[in-house]
């Protein structure tokens, strides 16, 4: 089945589409990687979703207004990546869309908020979407995230070692093999919202990221920020967790930073990438790791890398997903196609260990396509067995 994964993270910097075909094979999900396209957000419509992001107050005529625009856009990502990775020819669309917010109480996930209203994505595609993948973990109790856990242990079975697949997004997540899997706090986070409110090209929009670690390799960590930083309660919750924008967003480094006299763009992006460093590889070693593989946005942060490596030491080795055949910007795409594919056959998306649920739980909800609600896995799926290994098609470990 040709699947499109579409995925939006809480940088909210673009929506990456990417296609695969899959098949079960016994116990064995068998991947075809197709492609990844990657488009960003308009300027008018990234501003919008920052403005209506909390602490900010917004409006449901806002959110109105998002959901519809951020569901277009996905649409046309959908449409685009159907023509030029899947030939016209895909089946079945998994739309993550774009997490507004994650309520958190007391440690315990109350509900979570993803729009991308997926009507558009079906009507400009014809597809059946699954979408709106988090909230039946929720509803079982559990986190809601980190959800590409289940994909992760399935592609790392069989891997010698402690093999834990790390994501450097907004937010960071690991995955170990015993099931633990949380958020270990931020990534690229609050490395964006420094140089966006402390750097003139950051407040222009035009670089609103630290582009190749550049900023945090000519500064110096500043010591007693950090350990401000690091005080953070959050860092000291037992898995399962999850965190977010609804705790690490501007207002956050803007009280930290109040702490301190004026300080250098470079060394407060120098101390916020050291702050990811630290904290991912706190949580790496509480795994018991023995190798690292790392997806997602941060592994293009060369600074970020080194000071990851530099904290774990020789002992623990850092790679990255391509090198298991799993491009690292496409990784979170895959893994929601995959998601989705589960769904489609009638099978669980989750891992009640990682998440916290009650239960494995099916995800998501399903928008029909114009031939109606025809989920091509659904023949047969009485006798669809969950698979319990993800092999990357070409790939040889």
């Amino acid at each position: 089945m040709r699947v499109i994964g579409l995925m939006s993270g809480t940088s909210y910097d673009a929506i990456d589409a990417g296609a695969v075909d899959l098949a079960l094979d016994g116990d064995r999900l068998v991947m075809t990687p197709l492609g990844l396209i990657s488009r960003g957000y308009d300027d008018a419509l990234r501003s919008a979703l920052s403005t209506a992001l909390p602490p900010a107050a917004t409006s449901l005529a806002d959110v109105c207004r998002l959901d519809t625009l951020i569901g277009q856009a996905f649409a046309a990502a959908a449409v685009e990546a159907d023509r030029e990775l899947c030939d016209g020819r895909a089946e079945l669309v998994a739309s993550h869309g774009q997490t507004v917010y994650h309520w958190v109480t007391d440690g315990r996930v109350r509900g979570t908020l993803q729009i991308g209203q997926p009507a558009w994505i079906a009507e400009a595609t014809g597809l059946p979407v699954v979408a709106d993948f988090r909230p039946r973990d929720v509803a079982a109790g559990g986190q809601g995230a980190p959800l590409v856990s289940l994909v992760d242990q399935m592609w790392l079975r069989g891997r010698p070692g402690t093999p834990v697949a790390l994501n450097l997004g907004g937010i960071a997540n690991i995955t170990a093999p015993d099931g633990t899997a949380f958020d270990t706090g931020p990534a690229n986070a609050l490395i964006d919202t420094a140089v966006r409110e402390l750097t003139p090209e950051g407040r222009a929009a035009h670089l609103p990221f630290d582009r190749d670690g550049e900023l945090a390799a000519r500064g110096t960590v500043h010591e007693e920020l950090l350990a401000r930083l690091l005080a953070e309660p959050y860092y000291a919750l037992p898995a399962p967790k999850t965190t977010g924008k609804e705790l690490f967003h501007p207002a956050y480094l803007r009280a930290a930073l109040a702490d301190f006299g004026p300080l250098g763009a470079e060394d407060v992006v120098a101390t916020l990438t050291r702050l990811t460093a630290v904290t991912v590889a706190d949580a790496v070693r509480a795994a018991g790791a023995t190798e690292v593989i790392a997806s997602g946005g941060g592994v293009r942060n060369p600074t970020l890398m080194a000071m990851l490596r530099s904290e774990l030491g020789t002992a623990v080795p850092v790679r990255g997903s391509d090198e298991l055949g799993l491009p690292s910007a496409a990784k979170e795409a895959y893994a929601f196609a995959v998601l989705g594919f589960l769904t489609a056959h009638g099978l669980p998306g989750t891992v009640p260990t990682s998440t916290g649920a009650r239960h494995p739980s099916m995800l998501g909800s399903i928008t029909p396509g114009r031939a109606g609600l025809r989920l091509p896995g659904l023949t047969g799926a009485q006798d669809a067995q969950a698979p319990t290994r993800l092999v990357v098609n070409g790939h040889a470990r």
